[in-house]
């Protein structure tokens, strides 16, 4: 059974200007000890879907459909109460965008992660400052850093502080939302390693949400490709790099620069769709080349291409 089962996910915005649909019948699975990735264009609804998941969606935002069940418990019909108490941060995790900026200034680092641990854990000042310190050797920071203040932080200390704090009630699944921006070219580098090992060593699974495709194909085992709030294409991800089978994704592939084939940079023409009126049917289809008569009709089904190999496109037979 997978750790994770997403299933026909809906999260609309309620604006002045009509309804934004961020999410819209997003389905997936995540096994334990697994790295997910989730890639796209900004506006496609990345984060949107991770707060879906963490159940933090800001208003005017809601989820008005569809399941998140973890394990056989549907998040989506606890009460805030619930999900505070059972699974935010101690099943499920997350490290924002721009984390770097969300530590408070007032507080020494050791005081923002042993707070955690006194509330939600339960333990004595002495465990908890014990604990501290080995949440912070595990993100490769030394114990000295816990009587710092975030500004006396470089980026990639801070970034990885927020990864202990992330990690203070051991969760089963740690969601990083555009964990590398922000970082310079050999602090990223670092930084992926780290996620790399914690999820080898905790047995953790990992979603991470990034538009930068050279640290998908590095990081994850499984992908997502979304566009304009629906999956276009998922997969091993060696499968999908290797035979992106929608034109999206083919289109994303070939915007990348590559050192070692002499191919002129390609670029998707056109805009992200406006999600208070997306195009109807198939919402790719004003941008894509191989549009059909019935891409304008009627919306794409997913077909399975291979074992691990899923594809929403008419351009493959049912």
């Amino acid at each position: 059974m997978p750790l994770l089962q997403v299933n026909k996910l809906k999260t609309y915005f309620y604006t002045y200007r009509g309804v934004v649909k961020a999410v819209d019948e997003v389905s997936f699975d995540l096994n334990k000890g697994i790295a997910l990735g989730i890639m796209g264009e900004s506006g496609c609804g990345k984060s949107t879907l991770a707060y879906s998941i963490m159940k933090i969606v800001p208003l005017p935002g809601r989820i008005v459909g569809g399941q998140i069940l973890l394990g056989d418990v549907d998040i989506t019909k606890m009460t805030e109460g619930q999900v505070r108490e059972q699974i935010r941060w101690k099943r499920i995790s997350m490290v924002f965008q721009g984390a770097m900026n969300a530590l408070t200034p007032v507080y020494t680092i050791g005081h923002q992660i042993t707070e955690a641990l006194t509330h939600h854990a339960g333990m004595s000042q002495e465990e908890s400052s014990d604990r501290t310190k080995q949440l912070l050797e595990l993100v490769g920071l030394e114990p000295d850093i816990a009587k710092r203040y975030p500004h006396e932080l470089s980026g990639g200390q801070k970034q990885r502080a927020f990864i202990a704090m992330a990690l203070t009630l051991n969760p089963d699944i740690l969601i990083a939302d555009e964990p590398t921006t922000a970082l310079d070219v050999v602090v990223q580098a670092q930084f992926l390693n780290l996620l790399k090992r914690l999820v080898r060593d905790l047995k953790m699974s990992l979603i991470l949400i990034t538009s930068d495709l050279s640290v998908i194909a590095e990081m994850v085992d499984n992908v997502i490709v979304m566009y304009a709030g629906k999956i276009a294409e998922r997969g091993l991800s060696e499968e999908v790099y290797r035979k992106p089978a929608h034109p999206y994704t083919q289109g994303l592939l070939l915007s990348v620069p590559r050192l070692k084939t002499p191919n002129q940079i390609q670029w998707i023409e056109g805009m992200p769709p406006d999600l208070v009126n997306p195009p109807p049917a198939c919402r790719f289809h004003p941008r894509c080349s191989y549009a059909m008569e019935i891409c304008r009709k009627n919306d794409p089904v997913e077909i399975r291409l291979g074992p691990d190999h899923y594809v929403s496109c008419w351009l493959y037979p049912l």
